[in-house]
Formats: C-alpha cells, structure tokens, sequence
C-alpha cells in the first residue's frame, strides 16, 4: 500500500522509501483447525486506523456509484451498481470472502492515470459484489477490464473458507484500459506471503483449476518489449516488477522472516534476501508443523529476532533496544546509500488484521476478523465477527483522525501507549506483552464459547449477538489499554522503575515509594559513551591539583 499523497512524489521519484503491506496466507491443511488465514498490515504515515462498514443493500436498475481513491479521497469516476451488495466489516464480508493486498509499483510506466478503479476500491467494491475467491478474481478482472486501472502494481491475497489465492495486476498504462494478471491458488498444505514485490513468477497454463491469468498476459509483454523468450519461461514478477536490492532486503525479506518461523529449511534464503544468491524463494512453501491464527498474529509482530537482521539492536536502536526506525527508510551517508531493515510489524501501520476463515460454521458466524491497530508488536487482535450489524465506536473512521486526538479512539490509544514504549522498548514491552497475552488469551477462550452459543441462536438473533460481544470486547480491550498507558506513565516516569510486588507498586502511608530502581544503560552502552566523552570520567584526588 501507497497511502495518501505518497503515490506521486514517492512512487514516481523513488518507490524504495515507499515499502508498506505485509500479508500471510494459510491453506485449510496447513493450520491447526481447518481455517483458512490471510493476515494483512496496512501500512502508512498517512493511514488513519479503523474499522469500515458497508451494510448490504439494494438499488435500483440504473443506479451508478462514485468511486473515490481509497489513498486520497480524489473522485475518480462513476460505476454501474449492481443490485445487491453484500454487508463487509473491514476486510470481510458475510460470506466470509476476505482480500487484502501490497503495493509491489512494478514498471512505473504502465499505470493508468486515466483508469477509474483503484486498488483500494477494487477491493472493498468486491467484497461488496462476490461471495468466494474463484467470485472475487472474476469480479476484479472484469472491473479494471470494463473501467480501466488507476494504481500501480498490486498484489492481493483472496481467500474464503476453502481456498486461498494470489492475484497479481499491473495496468497498460495510460488510456490503456485493462490490465495485465495472474492468480494463483495457494496448495491446501501450504502458506504463502507477499511484501510489496510480486512474487509469481512461471506459471501452469493448462491448469485452471488453480491457476487464472488475463489471456495476453505474455502477448502484451512483448508488445512492450519487456520479454522475448519461450511461453513457458514467461515470468509475471521477472517480467512487470523486476528484483532489485531493495525489492530483496526490504520486502522479500519480510516474506522470508515468515517463512523460516514455520519451517526451518527456509532459513538457507537468508542469502538470497541479502542479494548474495539467485534462488528465487518458492511462492509458497510446507509448513513444517499446522499453525494456528495466533501463530499468525505472532508472525506478523517480528522484528526479525533471532537473525542479523533484528531491528532491537544495533546503534540504531539507541540505549534500550527500540525497533523505531525514524524515515526515511534509506539514507545516504559519504554518498553512499543505505536502508534501515524493514521488519513486518512497524510503527506506521494504520490497522492490522488476520482473517480467519471456518466452513464448518454458518457464515456470519465462521468468518473472525481478528482487527487491532496501529503497531502489530504492541496492538491487540480482537475478534470481529463477519455477521455483525455494526462496528464498535472506538474504531469508527470518524471518532478522531490524524489531526485530531480523540480520548474514545482506539487508534489514539494504542498509538500513546506504542510512542511512549519506543522510548524504552527494552524496558516497556515485557508490561506490553504481558497484557497482550492476558487479552489474546482471553479471546482464544471466549470464541469457540460464542461460536457454540451463536449455532443455536436463529441467525437474526445470532448476528444481534455476535455484534454485542464484537462491540463488547473492541471497547473494553480498548478501555484496558488506556489504563496500560497509563500504569506506564506511572511506572517508568523520568526515566526510573517504580517497584512492585503482586502487581502492585511498593508504597508508604503517604504513598510514596519506598525505593526506585535506577536501571542505567547497558555495558555495551556506558562502554560508548566513555569512549565517545573521555572528559566525563571521574579525577582522582591527584589529578586535581586541588590547594593545601
């Protein structure tokens, strides 16, 4: 994702700085209970955090609708509706459909200026018109191919309860109405991930039972130059979206820190994300055990821990450890340029979620949304379900925005309690984990509970329900989290550790601490700062020449 007034000056001077989304993918036979999984971080300086709702309805013959782009609100054009639209909650819809993207740019060239649907409407205009993922990739296609595509290259992850699949589009550029795809369906064992780099590359014409592409895919490819070989080494992302080191170390990267955390085998990429060797890595892969959708919600919190790579060390991470990374994301030092890494769970995120996706349920009541916002390593996944009949007030698109702070905004919340911890990162996120999981747990346990007590409920009185204990959780989570703020605020002021004991801080009569904990830096930091100010140490008594 390219979020709003990015798309120009970033996109077309130098779409390095512009890296964003990350999503997972997860087959029914690759996770623990038989759920299909996306996971999805919309990332942006630009993103106000929420919720978005579009009830179902129905129009009338004729009807048209203003299609207006999803990054900066400019009016685009007008499309004919359809008859009946579906209820969408976030990124889901009643039947379960799911989608979500990243921006991979590709051949700046073949954007289409005069296009009128854009990646973001193309989205949630779908979820509003299809009922599965085989739908979704119909409806999309037919979309751009009758209106015309306005964004840049685009990854989308599209999933229902038994399938889970890859689109990959690019336009024609401009006054080229169309664009040029490939969709693939994930293998039912397997997960997958993109990170803002196409990541198709050949693929199997005659099986399209898994595999959907635009029929001039490679025609047009040739036509403009871009490939002159063999049909069957024709390569979408070699073709429209080439690798370079910064497609490797800042978005591959971010697919293989993934990868390696479900199976080890994945771990010799390291080579190929440093640039170091060829081999692509696999579009998706076995996981060496089921995973679960907390796994997921774990995975898209890593900071790559545990490789060279880990955003908590380094001089960049100051004296306690923080991921932030102040942009832009590359520099130039001597001429030179460099890049910080760029880890899947990052400060800018606007929403996050893990969709997942259950055919053993009703549909109103199979499809979670597991939604939190802001920063993944510090934010709650609380579950949504697909069949509610609204959203919770703290994450209402309108309850505040990038300007304006609002005390009931789940996003200002979360975002005080993620600012004031990347001071001291090392210090602040064992409280922010510890709350997390006491949260997520209490989810985990709650939902197989609702999902029982919902099977039983006619569906009116169930979508009713669901919308209540949806509700619930959203403003209480978020409740408990301005009281996290809060407790920080008073734990770690100035810079010192009050103590505790029981949960509870130490105190006199009068209330004040019987001690504080003077935490100081690391060796390795005092070791710097001595070295960088020899003139702080201490004189000895000799050295100070004092008069008798």
């Amino acid at each position: 994702m390219i979020k709003r007034f990015l798309f120009v000056s970033l996109f077309l001077l130098s779409w390095t700085v512009a890296f964003s989304c990350t999503n997972f993918l997860a087959g029914k036979n690759a996770t623990v209970d038989g759920s299909t999984l996306i996971s999805y971080s919309a990332d942006s300086y630009f993103l106000y955090g929420a919720l978005y709702h579009y009830p179902a309805a129905t129009y009338p013959e004729g009807a048209m609708l203003d299609v207006t782009e999803w990054d900066t609100g400019k009016y685009l054009g007008k499309i004919k509706q359809v008859a009946q639209t579906y209820s969408v909650i976030g990124n889901m819809n009643e039947h379960q459909l799911s989608i979500a993207e990243t921006t991979f740019g590709g051949r700046e060239e073949l954007v289409d200026t005069t296009g009128i649907i854009d990646y973001g409407s193309l989205m949630y205009i779908t979820l509003q018109r299809a009922r599965n993922a085989r739908e979704a990739i119909g409806v999309m296609t037919d979309l751009v191919a009758e209106y015309g595509y306005y964004s840049s290259g685009e990854s989308f992850s599209i999933a229902d309860p038994n399938e889970v699949w890859i689109l990959e589009m690019i336009g024609k550029g401009p006054k080229n109405k169309g664009a040029v795809w490939v969709a693939q369906r994930i293998p039912d064992d397997c997960v997958s991930g993109h990170a803002n780099q196409a990541r198709i590359t050949t693929f199997p014409f005659d099986d399209k039972n898994n595999c959907l592409y635009s029929e001039d895919v490679i025609a047009f490819a040739r036509e403009k130059g871009y490939f002159k070989g063999k049909n069957s080494e024709f390569s979408f992302s070699d073709t429209y979206a080439p690798l370079d080191y910064s497609a490797l170390r800042i978005c591959e990267a971010r697919v293989w820190s993934f990868f390696r955390q479900v199976n080890p085998e994945m771990e010799k990429y390291i080579t190929y994300v440093k640039g170091e060797t060829a081999e692509r890595m696999p579009l998706w892969i076995k996981p060496a055990f089921k995973i679960s959708a907390q796994n997921v919600k774990e995975y898209m919190r890593n900071q790559y821990e545990g490789t060279e790579f880990d955003m908590t060390k380094g001089v960049a991470a100051a004296p306690f450890g923080s991921k932030l990374r102040h942009s832009p994301l590359s520099f130039k030092v001597d001429g030179v340029e460099y890049m910080h890494e760029r880890p899947v769970a990052t400060q800018q995120t606007g929403f996050t979620f893990v969709a997942q996706m259950r055919n053993w349920l009703p549909d109103y009541i199979g499809g979670v949304l597991w939604f939190g916002v802001d920063d993944a390593a510090s934010c709650l996944y609380v579950p949504m379900y697909c069949g509610i009949n609204s959203i919770p007030e703290c994450y209402n698109q309108n309850n505040g925005n990038l300007l304006e702070y609002s005390s009931t905004s789940a996003f200002w919340i979360f975002n005080g309690v993620a600012n004031y911890a990347y001071g001291k990162y090392s210090f602040m996120m064992p409280d922010i984990k510890q709350v997390q999981a006491h949260w997520e747990t209490d989810f985990n346990a709650l939902v197989p509970s609702i999902d029982k007590a919902a099977v039983n409920m006619p569906e009116a009185e169930a979508r009713a329900f669901l919308t209540k204990f949806s509700l619930t959780q959203a403003e209480n989570s978020t409740a408990a989290w301005k009281k996290l703020g809060e407790y920080l605020l008073v734990k770690y002021m100035d810079g010192n550790i009050k103590k505790e004991k029981d949960g509870k801080f130490l105190q006199n009569e009068l209330h004040i601490p019987p001690g504080i904990i003077r935490a100081g830096y690391s060796e390795e930091i005092l070791r710097q700062i001595a070295k960088e100010h020899p003139g702080l140490r201490v004189k000895t008594q000799e050295e100070l020449n004092l008069r008798k």
